[in-house]
């Protein structure tokens, strides 16, 4: 049998190439326009009726056109191009106000590289821009991502002797947030009064907002009360708008501070701010994360009784609570609500309840919803299929996995890390080795990069196949390439050793760990424990427990299970009562199937029955039945 080859080494030769390309290339410059001239004195090039450009010959059909298309934000790239050639070759040059709309509208529909190519060349004209030409062009900067060549323009704003108003700051504070460099937009906010301008409610909207998305809701909270009390260093009282609501509702319920998120909801309500499917859905999430089905229930029927109808996103969010609680009917059902509704499901949607089939083990009808995807207007995504094999193989089903797959390599769809994952493990489970070291060669060949999942996954499966070795030349392997290898990777190769019966590797590479810069963890001790006990050493497995407890890790009931299972097999009666009497002290629950052992093997024995007496007391656990 062939052996798994591990390179660490990048697979394709052309990686380099690619990085010069990417540290080098032009692929952010702005993307390229025709060929005009730099003299206002030269008439732009004619260009074809066939191309129903805008008669603009005079400023009276200027403007006409840019109150009526440009209002409207209906005007394409090149309808702008055509007019800006025209306008920049005018004596005298159409007033500044003008040259705004044309860019508003630009701006209007994300045409912000366009709005940055034609500002190059207007300023190569020697047209001197207003403030509010300035800003537009900040603006657009921030919005692609290039929040630093906004801070240039603020100093030419400088420069040119304009003051920057609250909508540059704005600006340049949403550019900062989009890009996570939030201390940075924090520090711009507290700077705002040096330069004479004061926050408004977009100010600190967008702040509360790039806050939240950084984690960061406590400070978000802070800047919320600043706000509405007029607390902080600007003294002045705003009211919040539903953006500053809803990004706060969602961070807490990410946070898990539900019952903060629902204080706020209500509170939007007081101040006369109508929720909408935004604040309600985020709540609703919350609330099925964190385990509060019932009143997202309520707040369900809150929104109905509201008339705020529930998206895509909602939808979804309720269908994947049902599935999470097994209620696939209700699930189902609710799909062709929402589709009577009008609501068209997404791919979260359906993925979510091809998921729940799988749990249910309804493969069928998994795979016919799967099937039906394209037909109903959804693209099955990565993840779609990842969760069809991750089915397959969970039910056995390793032959429609492997078929699957087959398919995607043969539609295009690129591979990732987890559907190798997935593939490994049931293959692995099913004992075929063969085909997942094949799969793990076709993982490297398709420049696909294995995690420390992956290879976690791979030296378990070697281990519980008797493929010991192999996996031993794995980690070997691995720590040569100075592969991080973490606890859990160790976890599995001496579980897979003390399975195999070479304890005394395992043994000694336990006590290596220290030196590989690891901790064992409560995992690891147990997996030694249980190896020892295996073998009849119970002194040792019990001087084990003791030394974990002294290095600071506690035992756990699995820890306590592994060697009282020792001790019973092998009829230690006084070690079992004296490691319940260590339970109890404890307050480690006693497992069932452990206590039934312990009086059966007491009971057994006239001699023993006295021992019965020496039991301790547990505290109750309430039955947690389905």
């Amino acid at each position: 049998m062939a052996k798994i080859k591990i390179s660490l080494r990048p697979s394709s030769s052309s990686s380099s190439s690619f990085l010069k390309y990417k540290l080098f290339s032009s692929s952010t410059h702005l993307k390229k326009r025709p060929p005009t001239s730099n003299s206002r004195n030269e008439v732009p090039p004619k260009l074809g009726t066939s191309l129903d450009m805008p008669a603009v010959a005079d400023q009276t059909s200027l403007e006409k056109f840019l109150n009526e298309k440009c209002r409207s934000g209906n005007v394409s790239p090149d309808e702008a191009h055509y007019v800006f050639d025209c306008m920049i070759h005018w004596q005298p040059a159409p007033h500044m106000s003008s040259f705004n709309k044309l860019f508003t509208a630009l701006v209007k529909n994300k045409h912000y590289d366009d709005v940055i190519f034609h500002f190059k060349r207007f300023n190569s004209t020697g047209l001197l821009p207003d403030l509010f030409t300035i800003s537009i062009m900040l603006n657009c900067l921030c919005n692609i991502g290039r929040a630093c060549d906004g801070f240039v323009v603020l100093g030419r704003i400088l420069r040119l002797g304009f003051s920057p108003n609250v909508v540059t700051f704005n600006s340049l504070i949403k550019g900062l947030c989009r890009e996570g460099r939030i201390m940075k937009a924090t520090c711009l906010f507290k700077k705002m009064i040096a330069f004479g301008c004061r926050p408004d409610v977009i100010t600190y909207g967008t702040l509360i907002k790039g806050l939240c998305q950084t984690g960061n809701t406590s400070v978000a909270l802070k800047l919320h009360e600043q706000m509405v009390k007029g607390n902080g260093e600007n003294e002045v009282i705003f009211n919040p708008n539903i953006v500053s609501y809803n990004s706060l509702i969602d961070g807490l319920c990410k946070d898990g501070s539900i019952d903060k998120a629902e204080e706020l909801f209500s509170e939007m309500m007081s101040r006369g701010i109508n929720p909408d499917v935004v604040s309600y859905t985020s709540l609703i999430h919350g609330m099925c994360c964190w385990g509060k089905w019932e009143a997202a229930k309520d707040l369900i029927v809150l929104m109905m009784d509201q008339h705020v109808q529930p998206d895509v996103v909602t939808f979804s969010v309720i269908i994947n609570e049902l599935c999470k609680k097994g209620n696939i009917a209700k699930a189902n059902e609710l799909l062709e609500l929402m589709i009577q509704r009008g609501v068209k499901p997404d791919t979260i949607t359906y993925n979510t309840l091809i998921d729940g089939f799988f749990m249910e083990g309804r493969i069928d009808d998994a795979r016919e919803l799967f099937v039906s995807m394209t037909n109903k207007g959804s693209t099955r995504d990565i993840f779609s299929y990842n969760i069809m094999i991750n089915g397959y193989c969970k039910n056995q089903k390793l032959e429609q996995a492997m078929s699957l797959y087959s398919e995607m390599i043969l539609e295009g769809v690129i591979l990732n890390t987890t559907t190798y994952n997935t593939l490994l493990s049931g293959l692995f489970q099913a004992g075929k080795i063969a085909h997942a070291k094949k799969i793990f060669g076709e993982m490297r060949f398709n420049n696909v990069a294995p995690n420390v999942y992956t290879y976690n996954i791979l030296i378990d499966g070697l281990c519980k196949t008797g493929c010991v070795t192999e996996a031993m030349d794995v980690v070997h392997c691995l720590k040569k390439g100075k592969f991080d290898l973490g606890i859990e990777t160790y976890n599995c190769f001496l579980h897979g050793l003390c399975k195999t019966g070479k304890l005394e590797i395992a043994c000694k590479l336990f006590h290596k760990l220290g030196l590989e810069g690891l901790l064992p963890n409560v995992i690891t001790y147990t997996i030694i424990i249980n190896g020892l006990c295996k073998e009849g050493r119970l002194e040792e497995a019990n001087d084990l427990l003791s030394n974990m407890e002294e290095k600071g890790f506690p035992p756990d009931v699995i820890t306590y299970d592994t060697l009282m299972r020792g001790f019973l097999h092998n009829d230690e009666t006084t070690k079992v009562v004296k490691l319940l009497h260590k339970m109890a002290e404890r307050n480690i629950m006693l497992d069932a199937s452990i206590a039934s052992i312990v009086i059966d093997l007491l009971l057994k024995d006239g001699k023993y029955r006295e021992c019965l007496n020496w039991l301790p007391s547990f505290p109750t656990q309430e039955s947690t039945g389905n």
